[in-house]
């Protein structure tokens, strides 16, 4: 039966002229990890750097969602199917906190630097995404009032870092945005019912810790 599904998952996303990978990934998100996704918004043909919705100056260019809204982020395998099938280019958006991880975020540069380190100390890290200006480490679903106290508690914190928490998105691999493509820098492990992720408390540390440490200021970005 999954071989049958499978195959007709390709022949849907060829007759609309899409990438089968889209689909497959966010059914896998979806149905299979339980992470809500929608699809995102596109780059605007006229041009990859800009974005598809109304507003001229977007920052985040494909990368987030537009119409459907947010809030209509879904784990129903047949929302997912019929969203992909009508729009097979689009960028797959998840919608953080909740079902889903949260997201730490900081510039790539800074982001390649810290990581570096943290394998060096041997610093278990779930799944990091990443396009080519920014990296985002996944953690542990959070509240505002945990990442307040945690923010708070600390002498200095970089001005870049980014945080995806309850309410927030972020496009996963392998979608094409105007930012560039989105990619796996550490990929899940294939074959896991949901990703391991850790704490947040933890990679704020280790990040905060290694930029210091490296001498990288990571500038706002």
């Amino acid at each position: 039966m999954r071989e049958i599904l499978g195959r007709r998952r390709r022949l849907l996303s060829r007759r609309n002229g899409g990438r089968p990978e889209l689909l497959g990934a966010a059914l896998t998100f979806a149905a299979e990890w339980q992470w809500p996704v929608l699809p995102g918004v596109a780059p605007d043909p006229q041009g990859r750097a800009r974005c598809g919705c109304p507003d001229p100056e977007c920052t985040v260019p494909g990368a987030h969602p537009f119409d459907p809204g947010l809030l209509a982020a879904t784990t129903d395998p047949r929302m997912v199917r019929w969203w992909w099938t009508n729009r097979p280019g689009a960028p797959i958006v998840m919608a953080t906190g909740g079902k889903a991880p949260c997201a730490v975020s900081l510039p790539a540069l800074a982001a390649a630097r810290a990581l570096a380190l943290l394998d060096k100390r041997g610093m278990r890290l779930g799944p990091v995404v990443a396009s080519p200006a920014r990296w985002s480490l996944l953690v542990r679903p959070y509240s505002m009032e945990q990442l307040g106290e945690l923010l708070y508690a600390k002498d200095f914190v970089p001005g870049s870092l980014r945080f995806h928490g309850e309410g927030g998105y972020l496009a996963l691999p392998p979608s094409e945005t105007g930012q560039g493509a989105v990619r796996w820098e550490r990929a899940p492990l294939p074959g896991s019912a949901s990703p391991w992720v850790p704490g947040v408390e933890a990679v704020v540390d280790a990040v905060v810790d290694a930029l210091t440490r490296t001498g990288v200021s990571a500038p706002e970005l």
